[in-house]
């Protein structure tokens, strides 16, 4: 147990051998200790002799925070002078880097900690920054030369089984807001982000790889990417071994997006009778493990006018139906309905209309025509006939009379 004042201030400081000379406590800021070096007189680096204490600058460096308050550690840094006129080595900074590195305005514990927080707790700058009671720019350097030094660490990446590619929009440049994409490598397995490079053509992420080595590059026995041509062409080049898996997600989309192609080309197309053809929808039913009823069968959509769905309840889909499954992700059925709409047009007819103004019309649109099947009688609408009413004038010489 330590008694003595002075010490206990330098075990409460937790900085090796300095020794607090005061410590200011301002209202409203944060509170400063004045610390400097404890070790023996240092000699000339150039010619031995003793070094004399030329003056002594006082440099402020962000601490971490102490008893809840924020802190800063004024360290009165000594230089040193060689007496020597002859000596060709005339004066020198004592430094210490387990207090602070060159350049940094944090000490080292205080860069330490915040390059933990954003690297591996993913909290920002600003949130830091709010913390320990400085400025964005003070936070931000620290933790680049802190982070650069652990990115340039060649035992940072480690053996990886599963590599990942993908591009991201890293920023908007310029007066045109001209897009800079980047290519994030990533070990899928242990969903690590091993290194971020410029573009997305492939050649930067080619070089990449052949940094690796050959030993690395063999290790990896799986790499998934977007459908994206330069990925797979490097990933051909530079790992060729490797089994090539694409995203699920672009792969629906791109099926999705052929397929609505396909829909609105043969929709367009005119058929026989001069009318587009009758294709009615596109069901898409997601993440089901199994296809339920309705993408096994679907019932046609219905009428707005007469309230009828177009396919009988109780019957499959028409003939011609073709169905696309994509694992648990999509199931989209096409029906492709035939041409001659006479069993539509039939449950139509034997059908009580809700509307019978409309269901002339609703006959022609639920079967996709605009005109009457040849052959047929046009369906013509019955209104029941109206019944007697009563001018004005009898009721006049009614009341009269």
């Amino acid at each position: 147990m330590e008694t003595d004042p002075t010490r206990m201030c330098e075990l409460l400081v937790g900085l090796p051998e300095v020794r607090v000379l005061a410590v200011e406590d301002r209202c409203g800021e944060p509170i400063r200790v004045h610390v400097e070096q404890a070790g023996e007189r240092p000699g000339c680096l150039g010619c031995g002799g003793a070094a004399k204490v030329k003056d002594r600058d006082v440099v402020e460096l962000v601490d971490l925070p102490a008893f809840g308050r924020p802190a800063r550690l004024m360290w009165h840094k000594v230089r040193w002078c060689c007496p020597d006129p002859d000596c060709e080595m005339c004066s020198w900074t004592w430094a210490d880097p387990r207090i602070a590195g060159s350049r940094v305005a944090m000490t080292d514990r205080a860069g330490r900690w915040a390059t933990e927080q954003v690297g591996r707790y993913a909290r920002g700058i600003n949130e830091i920054a709010k913390e320990l009671g400085c400025d964005w720019h003070t936070v931000n350097d620290a933790v680049i030369a802190y982070g650069t030094a652990l990115v340039d660490d060649p035992g940072r990446i480690g053996a990886v089984e599963a590599l990942g590619l993908d591009e991201t929009l890293f920023a908007r440049l310029g007066r045109f807001h001209r897009q800079h994409w980047s290519t994030s490598i990533v070990d899928v397995a242990a969903g690590q982000l091993l290194d971020v490079v410029p573009g997305r053509a492939g050649k930067a992420t080619a070089d990449w790889l052949e940094a690796q080595g050959p030993t690395w590059r063999g290790g990896v026995r799986w790499a998934t990417l977007d459908l994206s041509g330069p990925y797979k062409a490097v990933l051909d080049l530079m790992l060729p071994d490797a089994t090539q898996i694409a995203d699920p997600f672009h792969l629906v989309k791109l099926a999705n997006s052929k397929l609505d192609e396909t829909r609105r080309r043969v929709q367009s197309r005119p058929s026989d009778t001069g009318n587009p053809s009758p294709i009615r929808s596109t069901v898409v039913g997601g993440f089901s493990p199994k296809p339920t009823s309705a993408s096994t069968s679907m019932a046609g959509p219905s009428c707005s006018a007469c309230s009828m769905p177009a396919t009988p309840p109780g019957r499959s889909a028409p003939p011609g139906t073709r169905r696309k499954s994509s694992g648990r992700y999509m199931t989209t059925t096409i029906p492709t309905w035939p041409r001659s709409s006479s069993g539509v047009s039939d449950t139509i007819s034997k059908t009580p209309p809700a509307r019978p103004r409309f269901a002339a019309l609703a006959g022609h649109f639920c079967a996709g025509r605009t005109r009457s099947p040849p052959g047929t009688e046009p369906m013509s609408p019955k209104v029941p006939p109206r019944g007697s009413t009563t001018s004005s004038r009898e009721s006049s010489e009614r009341r009269s009379g």
